[in-house]
């Protein structure tokens, strides 16, 4: 079908919208143990640190699979590898929807995360290389909203298939969404045509300052995420105990997620027409740090979520695209897989880290606290990047 559109500049738009719809598979996978989190901790009798560390689970292969997925790329083709990965994630959920013990449950939650890591990678890469030099930000915040698209679908789909049908279909079903994907993304995804760029011999060999850049723009990646990961995780939780129910806090939560698909979206185009991408970026931050540190406000629940959503988590594209800056074209495979590793590092242990913090203190809104100074490591390291970046005499 997209072999079918012949204007180059449709067919980017239609191979976007294909990683975008296939992309979705990641967050909607990684929410299943979060929305089920409940009825899982009372039927194998689990604490908040064993659920927080199932949660993150999902990211702990990356520490280890990112750099050798990366290197996959010199090998193998990226429309292959994306599939193998979303193989993976399908794999991992339906382990996770016939466990009968936590091991089990870890297990098929490893196996996703393997899958994650290899899409994460390859999927960026793709992003890359159709829009390098061309709208990136945009494309870049397009392909990244499609993380939180999926997590708000389950967090609706997955807690009302939880209820009907049991905690095991959620996984069940993003599994099936998981491999409809990847056979999605063989029969449709086609690379670009070759450029300059693309013709140069991939390379594993990063310059000490694409080194340094990469790396800080993983961390500001990787504490990005954690933020928003431990909101996901204890924001509820935060609502029920201020006295609101279970399914109306969810609710409110989720519209974090559904207004980053937009928020996301417009914060790169704003980037792209008028190149104050730091400014835009900056500004977000701060505002993500208000509205976590005002969310006991019940009075102001809906609204604060809408800020975060709207503000807070916008500039995930932008923070993307800070790798188009770090590191030359033929150098992206393995610079994306050190990128990741870095991600993984950062952001595997926060899940765990507020669950342990939940359970010390009994109140919830202390991991929102720990998502504040997150959010606030990302701020720092935005300057980080700049300094790093700036052309010395």
């Amino acid at each position: 079908m997209l072999a079918l559109v012949e204007n180059p500049s449709r067919r980017r738009w239609a191979i976007l919208a294909l990683l975008f719809t296939t992309r979705v598979a990641l967050g909607f996978q990684f929410q299943t143990m979060g929305s089920v989190a409940e009825p899982v901790a009372s039927e194998l009798h689990l604490n908040h640190a064993e659920v927080g560390t199932l949660i993150g689970l999902f990211l702990v292969p990356g520490m280890v699979l990112a750099l050798p997925a990366g290197l996959l790329g010199r090998h193998l083709s990226d429309r292959l590898l994306a599939a193998i990965g979303l193989v993976a994630l399908a794999a991992g959920g339906m382990i996770a929807a016939v466990s009968s013990s936590v091991e089990a449950l870890a297990a098929g939650r490893l196996i996703c995360g393997a899958g994650f890591v290899v899409c994460s990678l390859y999927f960026t890469k793709m992003t890359a290389d159709w829009f390098a030099g061309r709208e990136l930000a945009t494309a870049m915040a397009v392909v990244v909203m499609s993380w939180p698209f999926g997590i708000a679908m389950g967090q609706i789909g997955h807690g009302w298939l939880a209820a009907h049908e049991g905690w095991r279909m959620p996984f069940a079903v993003a599994a099936l969404y998981s491999l409809l994907s990847a056979v999605a993304v063989l029969v449709f995804y086609r690379a670009p045509s070759p450029g300059p760029a693309v013709l140069t011999a991939p390379s594993a060999r990063l310059t000490r300052r694409e080194w340094s850049l990469t790396l800080i723009a993983a961390f500001i990646w990787a504490t990005f995420n954690a933020a928003y990961v431990v909101y996901l995780s204890f924001a509820p939780r935060v609502l029920v105990d201020g006295g609101m129910g279970a399914l109306a806090a969810a609710s409110i939560v989720s519209l974090a997620s559904w207004v980053m698909i937009f928020s996301g979206t417009l914060a790169g185009q704003l980037a792209d027409r008028f190149g104050r991408a730091d400014l835009i970026l900056r500004i977000c931050l701060l505002g993500g740090m208000a509205s976590l540190a005002l969310l006991p406000m019940l009075d102001w629940a809906i609204p604060l979520s809408l800020a975060y959503g709207l503000i807070g988590v916008a500039p995930a594209g932008l923070i993307m695209a800070l790798t188009g800056q770090a590191m030359a074209p033929n150098k992206r495979a393995f610079g994306m897989g050190v990128f990741l590793t870095v991600f993984f590092l950062g952001s595997a242990p926060a899940p765990g880290i507020a669950g342990w913090l939940y359970d010390r203190t009994g109140d919830a809104y202390v991991p929102i606290l720990f998502a504040v100074g997150l959010t606030a490591a990302a701020l720092a390291g935005t300057f980080a990047f700049r300094l790093v970046q700036r052309p010395t005499r």
